[in-house]
């Protein structure tokens, strides 16, 4: 599965960190809502699927100071940037040029931050749901930030005039942010919340959403500790 951040999102590396604060309402929150429910699982291992520039990398290693990450992506210019924001972590941290839709090491947590929506088919992305919780030890955790939109018309097309404000409030023009949603969508696929829970169920999490801040959300899925 072939992907470019600087390609699909239309910027330089170095700026990622700054922008996608402007494109993700509630952006650091999410990052500590993921964290938190990944510090309560105690890893020793997580993979960070899609790891990107390493920003959720960087917030768990310093919640979880016995935990080692191991990032995973496929982009080479995502991953040098992670590696060299992530060089205080020394041999805490792990880089793998890999597909999230291969099969994963053995691991006690599993987290993916705007990265699972390349995804274009809920069967696929049952898959690596599925992948997940093979390479996930019992009593493991996956949680998944992301973007999800409701099924009805209705609801996606509030939800979008939610989003339009976040863009707006960041001094993105209405009619660009519209056409920012056009160009992702060549990319992106948003399911509902419901959608998303129900098929991490279907594989056998245990799955709740643990917060929302429109179109923001994080889902938590966890492996029972006896199988």
């Amino acid at each position: 599965m072939a992907h470019s951040v600087r390609q699909h999102l239309h910027l330089e590396i170095e700026d990622y960190d700054a922008v996608i604060r402007q494109f993700v309402p509630g952006y650091e929150v999410m990052l500590e809502q993921v964290a938190a429910a990944v510090q309560d699982a105690s890893p020793q291992l997580v993979l960070d699927l899609g790891a990107g520039t390493g920003a959720l990398t960087a917030i768990i290693l310093e919640r979880c100071a016995g935990s080692v990450v191991e990032l995973i992506d496929v982009d080479v210019e995502m991953l040098a940037r992670a590696e060299m924001r992530l060089q205080r972590f020394g041999e805490r941290i792990r880089l793998r040029q890999q597909s999230f839709a291969d099969a994963l090491p053995a691991c006690d947590a599993v987290v993916a931050s705007l990265a699972l929506h390349h995804v274009p088919t809920m069967q696929a992305k049952r898959q690596i749901f599925a992948h997940v919780y093979q390479a996930l030890k019992a009593g493991g955790v996956f949680v998944n930030a992301d973007v999800t939109m409701p099924e009805t018309e209705t609801e996606r097309t509030a939800d979008y005039v939610t989003w339009t404000a976040h863009l707006v409030s960041c001094g993105i023009t209405e009619s660009r942010a519209y056409q920012h949603f056009a160009e992702w969508s060549d990319e992106d696929t948003y399911f509902s919340c419901a959608q998303e829970l129900a098929a991490m169920a279907q594989v056998g999490f245990e799955a709740e959403c643990v917060w929302r801040q429109t179109p923001s959300t994080v889902l938590v899925g966890r492996k029972k500790a006896q199988q």
